[in-house]
């Protein structure tokens, strides 16, 4: 494998390699770092009796959403192997810290149990995103594999994660609605992800197909808004934690 070899995966970008091919994908990484600014002032805006060890946990968050923002960016403009891994790895590793703070700050789990889940998680997305289908050309299976539903089966993970802990604080923590609104969302976001190639002849704007790509960017957007918003309130209130924990 090269690093400088270039990937093509979305409608908008087709087999161009030029650095403005995918000038909607590209743009819409925008939203991932107005999210990032954002909370970040929210998070500096905090009273003094938010613990340090929070705000470094919310602040690191909030900078792993402008990196998913700006590895998005490279990915969507140079489109080679270094850029695709400049967008994968910001997204894993928020995912990671996220639910690490949701299992102790939301649900009041202690360290090993924590590690444990951590642990499984990360195995379980990158089974998941390792998961190959066989591509199909006119209802006939080819040799050629590419990952199910177009790499989208690698979020499942990240979805069930978020769907179970909105469920388990359920009538027990105001942040359960929001979670799975969240969760919501995500899936909406994850279907247009996997549709970008199918729905790309039904989505062209000013002369050129753009695919549904661009929206999987706005949809997560909202996602991880939600998502900070909720750790950011569950930080001030670490009385709620004990609560669910009892």
């Amino acid at each position: 494998m090269r690093w400088s070899e270039q990937v093509f995966r979305y409608c908008e970008r087709g087999l161009d390699p030029a650095f403005w091919a995918e000038p909607l994908n590209a743009a819409s990484n925008l939203a991932f770092l107005g999210v990032a600014a954002v909370m970040l002032v929210r998070v500096r805006n905090l009273g003094p009796a938010v613990p340090a060890s929070r705000r470094r946990a919310l602040t690191l968050m909030a900078g792993l959403v402008a990196m998913v923002g700006a590895g998005s960016f490279l990915f969507h403009t140079f489109a080679t192997r270094w850029a695709l891994t400049a967008d994968v790895l910001p997204i894993f590793l928020f995912m990671v810290v996220y639910l690490a703070f949701a299992l102790q700050v939301l649900l009041g789990l202690g360290r090993a149990a924590t590690t444990a889940i951590i642990g499984a998680f990360m195995a379980a997305t990158i089974a998941a995103s390792s998961i190959a289908c066989p591509t199909l050309l006119a209802g006939i299976a080819r040799g050629v594999a590419e990952p199910c539903l177009r790499g989208t089966v690698g979020y499942v993970p990240a979805l069930l994660a978020l769907a179970v802990t909105g469920s388990l604080l359920r009538q027990r923590h105001p942040a359960a609605p929001r979670l799975l609104a969240a969760a919501g969302v995500f899936l909406a976001a994850m279907l247009l992800r996997w549709l970008d190639r199918d729905l790309c002849a039904a989505t062209q704007v000013l002369g050129a197909v753009r695919g549904t790509h661009a929206l999987w960017h706005l949809l997560n957007a909202v996602t991880l808004y939600v998502l900070l918003t909720v750790a950011i309130e569950a930080a001030v209130q670490p009385d709620v934690r004990r609560n669910v924990a009892d």
